[in-house]
């Protein structure tokens, strides 16, 4: 298959050193197979369909939390981040410093142990009990690393995911300033503003993972977009703290940030750090007999955030004195994040659950 075909090359360049020349013909052949299947990995709240509004509300069983004797996830052997995890955020586009502390505050809550619970912290606890060949688990270590502004739209306003990976390479190789060229330890973040559009973006993926190209870039990189849906599509991205048109009864909730946009942005953000972490090269933790098309461990609990969630239930959430709705606490602010599988357990976990 494409990705399979494509991981011996990500391994040889796994150290962080330039990958050597790759011949012409073979850079377009292996550019025209990315631009003819189907995006490998993606991540939206909701399936695209429509749902019924009374589900939303009150359906779903107490105890369902995607829980499944059919689901397979296995580990594949291939590496995962057991390295303490830095990030490295591209702010694509016009960005305001509220939006910036929000999902900075965001990253670095996934380490703060000292969180009211239920935590952020809590919720990583899940993905740190994944593990690589050797046993080693996954670092509980995330912090942010080195940012990069590209405030002036260099690539356009209109992104495909090839030019996404332009974009980084241009972070990586700026005249001032690069991003560091970290392999095993550093996790590339692109964000992209309201304003900009992204390949599939609403209506197929709100965001997704993968590795750069050396032939593009010059390193094998795992890396995640996410966009800011708020002008685009944030019934979709957004939910709940957006509804689609098509459920016009449906109300939607506060955001605890007051920020519908960014606050939809965090489930998304959550969902992809978590799988790349434990899937940065699509040959570790998913479930599926195909990598082009993995199944991994936040794609299991998509729509969750609280016990009892399944199906198109939300599960139970927490409501602040503002009215605010959100599942977990970071350093200062609250949250509302999905719930990730847990493989111990055979069904999706989250530091809010009831019955822990």
């Amino acid at each position: 298959t494409f990705v399979t075909q494509l991981l011996p090359c990500a391994k040889a360049v796994s150290d962080g050193y330039p990958a050597p020349p790759v011949p012409v013909l073979l850079s377009f052949t292996v550019l025209s197979l990315f631009l003819s299947i189907t995006p490998v990995i993606g991540w939206r709240p909701w399936p695209n369909q429509k749902i019924n509004a009374s589900d939303l509300q009150f359906g779903g069983s107490k105890k369902y939390e995607g829980s499944s004797e059919f689901v397979h996830l296995k580990y594949h052997m291939g590496p995962v981040f057991t390295a303490n995890i830095t990030v490295h955020t591209i702010w694509y586009g016009t960005w305001q410093k509220t939006q910036k502390r929000i999902i900075r505050e965001f990253i670095n809550s996934i380490s703060a142990v000292d969180s009211k619970p239920p935590a952020v912290s809590g919720w990583w606890k899940t993905v740190q009990q994944y593990t690589d060949q050797t046993g080693a688990n996954i670092s509980r270590s995330v912090s942010l690393g080195p940012e990069k502004n590209d405030r002036f739209y260099s690539h356009g306003k209109s992104l495909t995911r090839l030019s996404i990976q332009s974009v980084i390479k241009s972070a990586v190789t700026a005249r001032t300033r690069p991003m560091p060229i970290s392999p095993k330890s550093g996790l590339y973040l692109l964000l992209t503003s309201d304003d900009v559009h992204v390949q599939d973006f609403c209506g197929q993926v709100c965001g997704f993972h993968y590795f750069t190209f050396p032939s593009i870039v010059g390193y094998t990189l795992p890396y995640a977009w996410v966009g800011n849906s708020a002008k685009l599509c944030a019934g979709l991205c957004a939910y709940p703290f957006a509804v689609p048109n098509y459920i016009p009864t449906l109300k939607p909730l506060k955001s605890p940030n007051g920020d519908v946009g960014v606050d939809g942005m965090i489930s998304v953000i959550g969902h992809e750090i978590a799988e790349l972490a434990t899937n940065p090269l699509v040959n570790a933790w998913y479930a599926g007999q195909d990598p082009v098309s993995p199944v991994e461990i936040a794609d299991l609990c998509e729509g969750i955030y609280g016990t009892g969630g399944g199906g198109s239930y939300t599960g139970q959430m927490l409501n602040g004195g503002d009215g605010a709705t959100y599942n977990m606490n970071g350093i200062r602010r609250r949250f509302l994040v999905q719930w990730v599988w847990n493989h111990v357990l055979s069904y999706c976990t989250g530091p809010n659950a009831l019955d822990q």
